[in-house]
């Protein structure tokens, strides 16, 4: 059995490589993704090979969000078994740092997470994981939707992080997504309203297809707001929306934005004691992810809007800069 992998040799680069078949240890798994998603972060280290400090050194292998088949499981594995439909969180911390041992796994300083130099990531066919990072999927599932978990999960985290309560009024802006599986998140878990901000007509589209009310910002709607899931990365979105927040209101900053300092009036907004939480990945999510997208609770469909093989990883990457109703591109890594 071959095992091919979509390798990025340089910037721009893609080369269809032969990678040694993994052999499963104690705790571990191998697994065969079957669908991968890809994110701007991917599209980032294949542009330009770095994100702030972390910067592309060497050949890697893109691709973080990943559902597939257990192949084999090693000693001791009691979570999947061969054949087990799983959804997979994309990083494996030490679990013995004063991080992981207070349950902030995910900001563990020795996180092995796929996709981010010098890890490679899951566009591969065969992988070795810590079986500790696999979820089963219902068959009623699909391996796109077991992908999506890792988005709808940074939005799962951002409505954690600001103790998202049912009534609340939320607004999302940027209709990516982690935007528009934030705003699932958000209706999910009881909020009154939830109103979706974008620029593009075709993202605010599906926004609206999924029932959220949505704006543009030269027609905002006229409304305070108890929540702001901040999912743009966009330099001044998050000041603007802050200045639409009721007292007491909370923001989540989920998007990361290029600039590596924010101008924020927080003098101004301190009397009405708003909370902002900065997000980092997630905690704990894949659970009660699968669970909210399996009961319908929320909708996962229609955010896949192209899909690609193995060997058309560079078209898939270059997909949201050259088609401009892309959303979420999918990658078959077993289908060549």
């Amino acid at each position: 059995m071959s095992n091919k992998a979509a390798v990025m040799t340089g910037l721009n680069v893609i080369e269809i490589q032969d990678r040694p078949e993994p052999v499963a240890g104690p705790g571990q798994a191998v697994v065969r993704p079957i669908s991968v998603g890809v994110c701007g972060s991917d599209v980032t280290y294949y542009k330009y090979g770095r994100i702030g400090n972390y910067i592309v050194t060497g050949d890697i292998i893109l691709g973080h969000e990943v559902a597939g088949d257990v192949e084999s499981v090693g000693e001791g594995v009691t979570n999947v078994k061969p054949g087990d439909r799983v959804a997979i969180e994309p990083g494996t911390p030490c679990r013995q740092c004063a991080d992981c041992l207070k349950g902030n796994y995910h900001l563990c300083l020795d996180l092995v997470f796929m996709a981010t130099p010098p890890y490679d990531g899951c566009l591969v066919q065969q992988m070795l994981l810590d079986a500790r990072t696999l979820f089963p999927i219902p068959d009623s599932m699909s391996y796109e939707e077991g992908a999506l978990i890792e988005p709808l999960s940074v939005g799962l985290w951002g409505c954690r992080r600001i103790n998202l309560q049912p009534g609340d009024h939320v607004l999302v802006t940027g209709a990516g997504p982690v935007g528009l599986t934030a705003a699932e998140v958000a209706w999910a878990l009881g909020a009154a309203s939830v109103v979706v901000a974008d620029i593009s007509d075709f993202r605010l589209g599906l926004a609206a297809k999924h029932g959220f009310e949505t704006e543009t910002p030269d027609n905002p709607i006229d409304r305070s707001f108890d929540v702001l899931l901040e999912c743009s990365g966009v330099d001044g979105v998050m000041a603007a929306g802050l200045e639409r927040l009721g007292n007491a209101g909370r923001c989540a900053m989920i998007g990361m934005h290029k600039t590596p300092t924010l101008p924020l009036a927080l003098a101004s907004l301190n009397p009405q004691e708003l909370t902002i939480a900065l997000i980092n990945r997630y905690n704990g999510t894949w659970p009660v992810g699968i669970a909210l997208a399996a009961s319908g609770r929320v909708n996962l469909k229609d955010f896949v809007t192209d899909e690609f093989t193995l060997s058309q990883t560079a078209e898939a990457l270059n997909n949201t800069s050259t088609n401009p109703k892309a959303l979420k591109a999918i990658i078959h890594p077993q289908q060549l």
